[in-house]
């Protein structure tokens, strides 16, 4: 099929050979199915030991052409699970179009409906990684005058809300030098930072702390390695606002308490008497005589 002429030979290691040392790929991959074949063990949920034999075996056995943009998606792609955080195998759609734009190198313009309003880009995708159970993006527009993209006007985009996406048939490459790791690392304390811009000291019976720990993830440390003379150890836990904190807390009165900030006590403090209002007795009678 290939027209190169093949011959027999017998004997031990016998077989079928092509004439003047010529070779032939025989896993009959296409570039489009190599690179869904790394799409799919990229999304595939956390670094298993069967997940990344089965990257290494199939980054042997693609065909030359096709490896070097296999080898971009699976290295501009992260998962990232934190303690308590459940991954995602379900990702968006568009992260299956961005890796398949990272592999053939090209650019793409997105239509985003950020915080701050709908907006349109021409980027190129750099790196596409789940934090949890919520993927990301990490792109940037290229410098004028090049294919490559401007590391300084990196942004981060998540994926679901990423509202329209066309792959652009224009060549789009990461900067020189470009420090995957680093940039990731960078994006995911800026976000923690934006979830965890309130914080609480909270006094934890010992039997709780992974419970709690486990609830928080990454927005929980310990600040005890002991139980403290009262018999609690202390963590600090976080979230976007005093409020949220509470609601969070709440669950957890008999186990936890919390020390401060005196917000978050007020946060508890005011929620509390609103359940005590909605569930008064004689309330919760008017409920049951409704129905």
């Amino acid at each position: 099929m290939s027209g190169v002429p093949i011959y027999p030979t017998r004997g031990k290691g016998g077989g079928w050979r092509l004439i003047g040392g010529a070779r032939t790929d025989l896993t009959g991959l296409t570039q489009g199915e190599v690179s869904a074949l790394v799409v799919a063990l990229t999304q595939s949920g956390a670094a298993t030991p069967e997940r990344i034999a089965a990257m290494r075996k199939l980054m042997r056995a693609v065909p030359e052409p096709f490896r070097a943009g296999a080898q971009r998606v699976a290295a501009a792609t992260v998962r990232d699970a934190p303690w308590g955080d459940k991954e995602n195998d379900e990702p968006p759609a568009a992260v299956s179009k961005l890796q398949r734009a990272i592999a053939d190198g090209f650019r793409v313009r997105l239509r985003y409906d950020g915080s701050s309003g709908t907006t349109e880009s021409e980027v190129v995708p750099l790196i596409v990684g789940s934090r949890g159970p919520r993927w990301y993006l990490l792109a940037a527009p290229v410098e004028e005058g090049t294919d490559a993209a401007d590391e300084n006007r990196l942004r981060t985009y998540r994926a679901d809300r990423i509202a329209e996406l066309l792959v652009l048939d224009a060549r789009g490459t990461p900067p020189d030098a470009f420090d995957r790791a680093h940039a990731w690392t960078d994006m995911v304390e800026r976000v923690e930072g934006f979830r965890g811009a309130v914080r609480a000291i909270v006094q934890v019976e010992p039997w709780a702390v992974r419970a709690i720990s486990d609830r928080f993830g990454a927005q929980a440390r310990m600040l005890d390695a002991e139980p403290r003379g009262e018999g609690r150890m202390r963590m600090e836990v976080s979230a976007h606002r005093a409020d949220a904190l509470a609601e969070q807390l709440a669950g957890w009165t008999g186990a936890a308490e919390v020390i401060a900030p005196a917000s978050v006590r007020l946060a508890l403090h005011d929620l509390g008497e609103r359940m005590a209002a909605l569930y008064r007795p004689s309330a919760v009678g008017s409920s049951e005589h409704g129905r």
